[in-house]
């Protein structure tokens, strides 16, 4: 089992009186990564599809408006392109999100893993 496919444990501030941490997990059968929201209710999602044998398009990040501006997209790009580089895979970037991170963070270690058109 990859370090990838535990659940990695980010600490993060939710709500404002308390200190919750960012659970994020990879759900291999649902493609996708997840941060569960408010008391397990709630989730945040990254998705993505294997496009090709080795080839992944990170396509949709979604956080409910009440969680937006927390990082928790942050969190969400960063464990998907973390993937990415573990797995070995090549990286197509539809979600707007990533495509962001990517500028923000352009480390050699993700910018290699970029499918060239």
């Amino acid at each position: 089992v990859t370090a990838m496919a535990q659940a990695v444990q980010l600490n993060s501030n939710l709500e404002q009186n308390q200190n919750c941490p960012i659970k994020v997990e990879r759900n291999r059968k649902r493609r996708q990564f997840s941060v569960r929201l408010n008391s397990c209710h709630d989730q945040a999602v990254l998705l993505y599809e294997y496009i090709w044998k080795r080839i992944v398009d990170l396509q949709y990040t979604e956080v409910s408006d009440t969680y937006r501006g927390r990082g928790i997209a942050r969190h969400l790009a960063k464990m998907a392109l973390e993937f990415v580089v573990e797995e070995d895979l090549k990286a197509h970037l539809t979600c707007w999100y990533v495509q962001k991170y990517m500028k923000e963070n352009p480390l050699p270690k993700y910018l290699e893993r970029l499918r060239k058109p």
